[in-house]
């Protein structure tokens, strides 16, 4: 009796123990592809991050290709708007000149 429950114990020992070893291999699995999803994911994100790296350096070069000419364009808006201010004043200047003239003209033409 003393052998067979012996043989009993081993036997459920050894079970346990394999149970215990397929328990880590799984676990070992489970791990392995999550760190493999980690690195294929860490690995995507540094070649976006590559990417946009160029992507901003070329946009940093346009950019700075583009600042002179916007540059330009404030300076033609500001005296295009300076040469409108002096056509508005000219253009009142004339418009009480030839009202002035004008008014000049008709008293002219009631005296006579």
């Amino acid at each position: 009796m003393i052998d067979a429950s012996v043989h009993h114990q081993l036997g459920t020992l050894i079970a346990e123990v394999k149970n215990l070893r397929e328990d880590f291999r799984r676990a070992e699995e489970r791990s392995d592809a999550s760190l493999a999803s980690t690195i294929r994911r860490m690995d995507d994100l540094f070649e976006r991050v590559g990417v946009l790296e160029g992507a901003m350096s070329l946009t940093k070069e346009d950019i700075a290709d583009m600042k002179p000419v916007t540059e330009d364009v404030r300076k033609w808006k500001l005296m295009g708007m300076g040469a409108l201010g002096v056509i508005g004043i000219g253009g009142a200047a004339l418009g009480v000149t030839f009202a002035d003239a004008a008014k000049r003209l008709l008293v002219l033409l009631r005296s006579v």
